[in-house]
């Protein structure tokens, strides 16, 4: 084929590409009818989950006469946090006097050690049941997996006498123990199905290069666990703080947990109901859980998606 002839099939195959136009789908506008009912849709649900907070943060920044004359949707004309210096400082929780703060601190001291002994054992018992395979694994698997379907209640009693064996009921220790212990089933599985999911060939690797059980967890799995550590640490924050059964048997009376010291502001039924401290006390009491969840919310759903919740 000549020099003549290419030239004249490569113009013709440009002037035909030239009129068959821009290739591939036509863009979508961007408001098509379906992302409209999307938007509508998520905004309406929003809307529906922030209510209640506005009416709370507006509720608690009013004083008893705006509370009682004023309208319950508008904001305060002149706000005020005597609320919730009030409620942090010297509101009744009982049958003392001294606001949520003890029961802050007590949650703080429950939840701290809980949290970080229950998601270092389940890590290191996940990990081995997903890499170093033993005889009866899948066996205690079966029993953490099974217990984490028993309900709390079930075990109330047998606890009891347990702790009071062991010369720890009414105290904090009690419940650390308590919580920790139930977090474990949960956690594992969690843990488990994470470190499945990795490919194994990094184990493999890490093998070879003569890494043992712990140089392997603490060097090659850690550092890319972020996510379900994350996880963990959300599930395990939230469902301590927010517990009000085990603190209010096992912590005793002067170490109610906040959770305690809310219900008995919110239900207290002599004096002035004062729904301003009550709406403030409640605030500050959900107030860790929501912390953790704006500051960790990225990598919770990269932990969910990247495993967590895979069989």
């Amino acid at each position: 084929m000549t020099d003549a002839t290419m030239g004249a099939l490569s113009s013709s195959m440009q002037h035909a590409r030239s009129l068959s136009g821009p290739q591939g789908a036509k863009p979508k506008p961007f408001l098509s009818w379906s992302r409209v009912l999307i938007y509508t849709v998520l905004i309406l649900a929003a809307l529906f989950y922030l209510f209640p907070l506005y009416i709370m943060v507006i509720t608690s920044l009013k004083d008893l006469e705006g509370i009682r004359y004023g309208n319950l949707f508008l904001p305060p004309g002149n706000p005020s946090f005597d609320a919730w210096f009030k409620a942090w400082d010297t509101a009744c929780t009982g049958l003392y006097c001294n606001g949520i703060k003890v029961g802050f601190w007590n949650s703080v001291k429950i939840t701290v050690p809980s949290v970080i002994v229950s998601i270092a054992v389940a890590s290191v018992t996940g990990y081995a049941l997903a890499m170093w395979p033993y005889k009866g694994a899948n066996f205690f698997f079966t029993v953490l997996l099974v217990g984490s379907f028993i309900p709390y209640q079930v075990m109330l009693y047998p606890l009891v006498l347990i702790t009071a064996f062991l010369h720890i009921f009414s105290t904090l220790w009690a419940v650390i123990m308590i919580h920790t212990i139930f977090g474990m089933p949960i956690l594992v599985l969690l843990f488990r199905n994470y470190f499945i999911s990795i490919p194994p060939e990094l184990f493999k690797a890490a093998r070879v290069d003569g890494a043992g059980f712990w140089r392997i967890y603490a060097q090659v799995l850690m550092p890319m666990s972020l996510p379900i550590f994350v996880v963990a640490l959300i599930l395990q924050v939230t469902g301590i703080w927010n517990d009000f059964l085990f603190g209010v048997i096992f912590a005793g009376t002067t170490n109610f947990p906040i959770t305690v010291q809310l219900n008995n502001i919110v239900n207290s039924l002599q004096g002035v109901k004062e729904y301003n401290v009550d709406m403030a006390a409640t605030i500050l009491t959900g107030a860790v859980p929501l912390f953790i969840y704006f500051v960790s919310g990225k990598l919770f759903v990269r932990g969910i998606a990247a495993g967590a919740v895979k069989g």
